[in-house]
């Protein structure tokens, strides 16, 4: 089952799961921002309070794994732009060199 979502995985692009992580940091981000409010606004007893502020915990190092992940992927995407624009540089020099020089002859 595992050999499975890994292939599946293997086969989105970057661009596709900078997508899906920022929905779900977004997400993530709402609920604490709910939590927050929560807490500010309603009188709650110190054991709600305190499980409230293990949930903020739990969310914000959510938050910042999600931030994690988003740089990598976003560095690995610059990287796979930089190959792009240099292929299609070394093509286009390529065409130049073996097609204008043809033209010239």
């Amino acid at each position: 089952m595992t050999k499975i979502k890994d292939k599946s995985k293997e086969k989105v692009s970057v661009a596709t799961e900078i997508d899906r992580l920022e929905e779900r940091r977004a997400r993530c981000q709402d609920n604490l921002d709910r939590a927050e409010f929560r807490s500010r606004k309603e009188q709650l007893s110190d054991m709600e309070r305190q499980e409230l502020e293990e949930e903020m915990t739990i969310i914000k190092e959510r938050v910042q794994k999600l931030d994690k992940e988003l740089s990598t992927l976003r560095s690995e995407n610059r990287k796979n732009m930089l190959l792009s624009v240099a292929l299609l540089a070394v093509s286009a020099l390529l065409y130049f060199v073996f097609f204008d020089s043809e033209e010239n002859s």
